[in-house]
């Protein structure tokens, strides 16, 4: 089986080259996981969209799915290109709190947000082999103490737009505590469409000390038919997360599939808090990216721990989307289409003019580089700040008046003593 497998894959790499494409039917991300098939998530829209201009760090809002649907368009067509088929609308903290939070004076609401957004996922899916997400995230109100009644609104909210746009499967992602990540499962559930629900938190579990295993079982008995982990930590600590949720899903009788969408950045250092604690936060990270070969380890490791639905968030970019489907294409059975301008293992560096270069091109040069930084006076690891603050502390009570002048230097003061 496996032979008949790389003779497939194999077959399929030279069809890419020549300029053959596949035409695969499209199937729900139920019938796929449950078929044992690979699904392939996208990157993170937020970070990718900042740098290019269209977001702005700090609030870190959505409204380019409105004020530049071009930008959002090209960007969900180069993930695409590049293997994944799941296009996540791009509705992360597109809650009305959210838009209005810390002085957001935008004239544009949560409602014209989502249905721009569910419109470009839809027109971009619609090219080819993927689905389309709805996904709902973390609020301010649940992080302002507000009732379960509250953030549930919210959420049914966004869901209306989701409902009404007929999107494929719903996604509750980007939570630090698993008490509103079940609440927003409750909420999507009543779609009767599938829902995934993905937490923002690693092996120490989430914000409020409740471990990754608990953390899954309590999503599923909610609803989700797909748990995992998202963003704040690196793959490989993302892996080990939901390993930990994989086991305590199954020792508790429960089924469920998994998935995992981690950051593109190296993260040993951090604690709990994940990578948002970080002195590099957010811009001096990119010491940190990982390479497309380290997404080759990535997607091995996601693969054999028993994830399916395999993807990225903050920090990843098209070509280490594109490196995760090109390591599981011997079990996907095919390449992206962005292969045909990216040798396997570098191959395309045979036709490099200089003769040093083109004895690069092959697998165990890439994988056992160890890459320099170009910084002599940087350490390798940093201290992260670690304030120790979480929902019900008196600093994390969110205001949609923008942040007075005696505030930031009250967060100046207490900056120095950490």
């Amino acid at each position: 089986m496996a032979n008949r497998g790389l003779r497939c894959y194999q077959v399929l790499c030279a069809a890419t080259e020549t300029g053959e494409k596949m035409a695969p039917t499209k199937k729900g991300i139920l019938e796929r996981l449950n078929a044992g098939e690979i699904v392939i998530g996208d990157g993170g829209f937020v970070f990718a969209l900042e740098k290019r201009g269209y977001v702005k760090a700090g609030p870190w809002t959505p409204e380019a799915t409105v004020t530049h649907p071009e930008a959002v368009r090209q960007l969900h067509r180069e993930f695409l290109r590049a293997g994944a088929n799941v296009m996540q609308a791009f509705t992360f903290y597109a809650s009305d709190d959210k838009l209005e939070n810390r002085g957001q004076t935008l004239k544009i609401t949560g409602t014209q947000v989502n249905e721009a957004a569910c419109d470009l996922a839809r027109e971009v899916a619609n090219e080819g082999d993927a689905l389309v997400a709805g996904g709902v995230c973390q609020t301010p109100s649940y992080l302002s103490c507000k009732s379960e009644t509250e953030v549930k609104a919210i959420f049914k909210k966004q869901l209306e737009v989701f409902a009404k746009k007929n999107v494929d499967f719903l996604i509750a992602e980007y939570f630090e505590h698993v008490e509103e990540a079940v609440w927003a499962v409750e909420v999507l559930k009543e779609t009767g469409k599938p829902v995934a629900a993905s937490l923002c938190i690693g092996p120490e579990g989430d914000m409020h000390g409740v471990s990754p295993g608990e953390c899954a079982v309590r999503l599923v008995k909610a609803g989700a038919q797909i748990v995992g982990v998202n963003c704040h930590f690196d793959p490989l600590t993302c892996v080990k997360a939901v390993k930990m949720m994989k086991e305590a899903v199954e020792k508790a009788g429960l089924k469920a599939h998994y998935m995992v969408q981690p950051l593109a950045y190296h993260t040993p250092d951090c604690s709990c808090q994940g990578f948002i604690d970080l002195p590099e936060f957010p811009f001096g990270l990119e010491p940190r990216i990982l390479t497309r070969w380290d997404m080759h380890k990535y997607a091995r490791e996601a693969y054999n721990a028993g994830i399916r639905f395999i993807g990225g968030c903050c920090g990843f970019e098209p070509y280490h989307i594109r490196a995760v489907a090109e390591e599981l294409a011997p079990e996907r059975g095919f390449l992206p289409a962005a292969s045909e301008k990216h040798g396997n293992w570098g191959a395309g560096l045979e036709m490099h003019t200089k003769p040093w270069v083109r004895a690069r091109a092959r697998r165990d040069y890439w994988e056992n580089l160890k890459p320099a930084s170009g910084r002599p006076l940087c350490a390798s690891l940093s201290v992260p700040d670690g304030w120790g603050v979480t929902r019900g502390h008196a600093d994390l009570l969110q205001q949609k008046e923008a942040t007075t002048k005696d505030q930031l230097k009250q967060l100046f003061d207490r900056s120095k003593t950490h």
